[in-house]
């Protein structure tokens, strides 16, 4: 005789409140920007973007208090020269957590599992993206407004032209986070491995520094400034830095500008379809890994 037995264990239905979509796409977005900052990982994941946090603090903090003793305009960092001043820091923090974000799920094939759940591979993408560009827009405006604070209690002279200096100087780092997080993010989803991500990252950084740098000294040698403003566009950081002269009214902290109101126009629609473009290629990227 079997002594087995069955059991009703009673499965019911769900009946509870279902948050939707949008609860959703914040949890995604929360637990990556987590993630970005090595939250919720092992103590060695958070070294990395807390130190390169702090460095990025360091001049902000030494411009204050210089301008603090000596009470010269120019000892403060101009807010809209500090993420240029600052981008091999930045390129660094996006080239190590960029592949934390776009490769992790890619390399332990655990894409499908996302959508096994009833989540869209565009809300996938898009949280993700905001996730890499918050955590940029933290890095460079956190030490923007450092500077502009500690300006302002250490009287710092028109107040009024200087707020508006600092709200340019957030809209290029807004920028900035957008086309450096779109770049990263592409670059390192098609790069599984994590070490393999990070090479990939700062090799598009430098060889665009590196071009753009000898045709714009070259194009300087032989007195073309046009071709060396427009050469400009092909390398992030003086993409982002034509717009902010152009069309903010921003000092210039490039080699080379774009000339007139035209160049910072094509500057900022060729960003528009860096941060476009880098979607459509990670939704399709995820979307096939999804599949796989």
């Amino acid at each position: 005789m079997s002594t087995s037995t069955i059991h009703d264990i009673g499965y019911r239905h769900y009946e509870g409140r279902r948050n939707g979509r949008g609860y959703v796409l914040r949890s995604l977005y929360v637990h990556n920007l987590r993630a970005a900052f090595g939250l919720g990982r092992p103590a060695r994941a958070k070294v990395m973007p807390f130190l390169l946090s702090a460095i990025m603090l360091l001049p902000a903090a030494g411009s204050v208090a210089a301008f603090a003793f000596s009470k010269e305009p120019d000892a403060l960092i101009r807010y809209a020269s500090y993420a240029n001043i600052m981008q091999v820091i930045v390129a660094i923090f996006l080239a190590t957590q960029a592949p934390v974000l776009a490769s992790r799920e890619v390399r332990f094939h655990v894409i499908p599992l996302y959508f096994s759940r009833p989540v869209d591979h565009l809300d996938f993408v898009l949280a993700k993206a905001a996730a890499l560009t918050t955590a940029l827009l933290a890095m460079m405006a956190v030490p923007v407004t450092v500077l502009y604070v500690g300006g302002l209690i250490t009287k710092m002279p028109d107040s009024g032209e200087q707020l508006l200096r600092y709200l340019g100087a957030l809209v290029g780092c807004v920028l900035f986070a957008l086309v450096l997080a779109a770049i990263g993010m592409v670059v390192a989803a098609f790069t599984p491995r994590r070490g393999f991500g990070v090479a990939a990252v700062i090799a598009v950084y430098m060889i665009s520094a590196a071009v753009v740098g000898a045709v714009q000294g070259i194009a300087e040698a032989n007195t073309n400034f046009t071709v060396q403003g427009w050469a400009g566009l092909f390398t992030p950081f003086n993409l982002v830095d034509i717009v902010q002269v152009r069309l903010l009214g921003a000092q210039s902290s490039s080699a080379g500008i774009a000339p007139g109101v035209t160049g910072g126009l094509v500057a900022l629609a060729l960003c528009a379809l860096i941060v476009v473009g880098s979607i459509a290629v990670l939704y399709r990227r995820f979307r096939k890994a999804g599949l796989s």
